[in-house]
């Protein structure tokens, strides 16, 4: 009989196996098999001092990092290494994962970085208030705050505030989506010039057992992101259902007027997730509207291959393929 520490927490099911990445498959026989996810054990908020996701890259160096307090939160500002553009610094605002509920502004640095240095551009991560302690609408909140701050600190990061873009990874993908409907709304509103979402979350009243979205049954057996863990993160992080369906947090529901005018879009999902056809269908309902929009598929790869660029091929390709959307995207 097997003992508790060598119980099998998330096993991989024989049958999708030959789905999956086979560089992932052995990472995850090696490191996750024991390890508990934090929808599988009783939840303590120091759940948050272990990483969500481990494999991730070291930070490459920058110039100056530097963290600031808004009124509810902080935002970590990342500044290259070498001399500002005549105008002023690009700046790209990211959002990181982690369900509303994992992660902290120190989660993603290594994404961060790799943006900062590559795109030479500075980024400002965003440390977003967490559900269950503080559920939706805080972290919407925090972030348009942050696109407040930017606005109001030009002179403080060295921004050119005609180069302003957004982005996140699949909670804080979600975010980023949002922002880029309220900055529509603002006054006077703001141009966004792009949007980089990487396995965003889209429609929170999606599951697996309706067929708007295939990816959510078809993955059903998928690594990591299963379907029970998605909604235990949305249960924290929405717990008024009623909630689900506003478009502030669902912004495949957002209006047609902001639509309209949120700006470009690099959306990369992964195709073993279940959250794929949220990003596609989120992509292709941009397009609609007379959007430039790039939607990468990455084969075989499970949700969280952003944050394991140091252990996965296909994780780093992601990286690079996030950095040159920027890339151009600035340019």
């Amino acid at each position: 009989m097997a003992t508790e520490t060598e119980k099998i927490w998330q096993p991989v099911d024989p049958e999708f196996e030959h789905k999956l990445d086979a560089e992932y498959i052995k990472f995850h026989e090696a490191n996750l098999l024991y390890r508990p996810r934090a929808d599988q054990i009783p939840w303590s908020p120091v759940t948050r001092d272990t990483p969500a996701v481990i494999g991730t890259s070291d930070p490459l160096p920058v110039g100056p990092i530097v963290d600031y307090d808004l009124s509810k939160c902080k935002i970590r500002v990342f500044t290259p290494e070498s001399e500002p553009p005549t105008d002023g610094w690009p700046v790209f605002i990211f959002f990181h994962g982690g369900g509303w509920t994992l992660g902290s502004i120190s989660t993603e640095n290594s994404f961060s970085s790799n943006m900062c240095k590559r795109a030479n551009c500075v980024v400002v991560s965003v440390d977003y208030r967490l559900a269950p302690e503080n559920p939706y609408p805080a972290a919407v909140e925090d972030a348009v705050e942050s696109l407040e701050w930017v606005l109001a600190n030009e002179k403080t990061i060295g921004a050119d505030m005609k180069k302003i873009a957004v982005g996140g990874s699949s909670s804080g993908g979600n975010l980023a989506a949002v922002l880029t409907h309220k900055a529509v709304l603002m006054t006077p509103p703001v141009p966004l010039i792009f949007q980089l979402l990487v396995v965003p979350v889209t429609d929170n009243t999606a599951s697996s057992t309706e067929s708007l979205y295939p990816s959510w049954s078809e993955n059903i057996k998928t690594c990591g992101l299963v379907p029970d863990r998605m909604l235990w993160f949305r249960n924290f992080y929405l717990p008024n259902e009623a909630d689900r369906t506003k478009w502030d947090n669902s912004p495949m529901f957002a209006p047609d007027e902001t639509f309209q005018k949120v700006p470009n879009a690099w959306i990369g999902v992964c195709e073993r997730d279940i959250l794929r056809d949220e990003g596609v269908f989120y992509g292709e309902k941009i397009r609609k509207f007379g959007k430039k929009v790039e939607v990468v598929v990455y084969p075989n790869a499970p949700h969280a291959i952003l944050a394991m660029d140091g252990v996965l091929q296909i994780g780093r390709k992601l990286v690079t393929d996030a950095v040159n959307a920027l890339v151009q995207a600035f340019a």
